[in-house]
């Protein structure tokens, strides 16, 4: 990539060392995309602002008191971090101080399978066997696992979310006890950094295997204790990722959050959980609504009451409840007949092809009919609303202006 190459030049042209760190070069081992480009020197901040300004490179001071600056060039973005050691940390957060040893850098990181670096020719380098671990999908620490964790009680959640996008069995025996032990700490950070590595944990090809390691390591209790249907999780992935081939299906966090969720969980608990992740508004009428069972969804339904879901929580909210309500009849009978998944096909499908429909009334329409401004034109427009959808929608402004006439009388 262009923005990468100049970057990179400019920081070698400076006489300074430079290399491509963490993820990326994981990544680009496996051949997989590459989401970010990290860069790593042994330079101070100041000195990376300097050149990266010289060469009219944009520069923001994103973390100067961590070494990290970030380069953007045609909306690429590029951190670039200098190399440090942990003064000092507390589970949350680390002091550091700056150095200009790789290995001793490398050491401070979370997993083998991102302390390696590669330079601009590419050679790789692997001070603790991370292509090694790569290649069998083993989750290891940097060192003692448990000493890990404490230095940053993020890496517990962490170790999860990399054993969800790259792990095999075995799984590190050491790490998981370290995780069983040190679990009860995980209600020391915030909401939004635990919502950040669940979301990502469960928008992962497979998250019900890491999330059953959660759950046996009892690291769940305490960040998500109304989660109880790890088998309806499991069958939802794999709906949306290949078991139905529907175009416009989506991996969703949220609707996987709520599939993973006991199905006695009441709405109060919903809405706690949404305020101890800190959802979104959107988030949070997402989860409340897939989760409420005021809509059900069965492969019985008839196209009228499927489409009055559609209309009343939208396409996107029925196509959910429809999936999670046929994920639980699978994790019930892992073979249905071939007519039923047929039938639930068909249903997820129509929820894709459903167009909005508008309400052909507005409030103008009540009041000249006489009827003065105020809560009665909204209650008339409800029951024509109500009217009118079971109708099946098809009554149009005409139609619905007579059911108000006569409802006025």
């Amino acid at each position: 990539m262009p923005e990468t190459q100049q970057v990179m030049g400019a920081l070698l042209d400076a006489k300074e060392q430079a290399r491509f760190i963490g993820g990326c070069v994981r990544d680009a081992i496996l051949k997989r995309p590459v989401q970010d480009v990290d860069i790593a020197t042994p330079a101070t901040p100041e000195r990376v602002i300097e050149i990266l300004e010289k060469a009219n490179i944009r520069v923001i001071p994103t973390g100067l008191s961590h070494g990290t600056v970030t380069a953007v060039i045609n909306h690429e973005h590029f951190e670039i971090t200098t190399l440090r050691i942990d003064v000092n940390t507390d589970g949350r957060r680390a002091e550091v101080s700056f150095t200009n040893d790789w290995t001793r850098d490398a050491a401070r990181r979370d997993f083998t399978i991102n302390a390696m670096s590669c330079d601009l020719d590419g050679n790789v380098y692997d001070p603790y066997n991370g292509i090694k671990d790569l290649s069998t999908g083993y989750i290891r620490f940097v060192g003692l696992a448990h000493q890990r964790i404490e230095e940053d009680l993020l890496r517990l959640l962490r170790f999860f979310r990399f054993l969800a996008y790259y792990g095999k069995h075995p799984v590190n025996a050491d790490a998981l006890s370290a995780c069983r032990t040190l679990a009860p700490r995980l209600t020391e950070l915030s909401g939004e950094r635990v919502r950040g590595e669940l979301f990502r944990i469960l928008t992962s090809p497979n998250p019900a295997t890491a999330i059953s390691y959660m759950q046996g390591e009892q690291v769940l209790h305490h960040i998500l204790p109304e989660a109880g249907h790890i088998g309806c999780l499991r069958v939802v992935a794999w709906l949306v990722k290949s078991g139905t081939n529907i175009n416009g299906l989506k991996i969703d966090p949220v609707r996987h959050l709520a599939a993973l969720l006991d199905p006695t969980t009441t709405e109060a608990q919903v809405q706690d959980i949404a305020d101890r992740f800190k959802f979104s508004n959107a988030e949070r009428k997402h989860l409340v609504v897939i989760t409420a069972q005021t809509h059900p969804i069965s492969a019985d339904s008839t196209p009228q009451d499927l489409r009055r879901v559609c209309y009343e929580v939208g396409p996107d909210r029925a196509a959910d409840i429809a999936l999670i309500s046929w994920a639980n009849e699978v994790a019930v009978e892992a073979r249905l007949p071939i007519e039923r998944t047929a039938a639930w096909i068909h249903i997820v499908e129509a929820t894709q092809a459903w167009k909005p429909v508008v309400f052909p009334l507005r409030g103008r329409d009540v009041v000249t009919m006489g009827i003065p401004h105020g809560p009665e034109i909204g209650a008339l427009l409800a029951k024509i609303k109500c009217w009118w959808v079971e109708k099946d929608f098809y009554p149009d402004h005409q139609e619905c202006l007579e059911a108000l006439k006569k409802l006025i009388k």
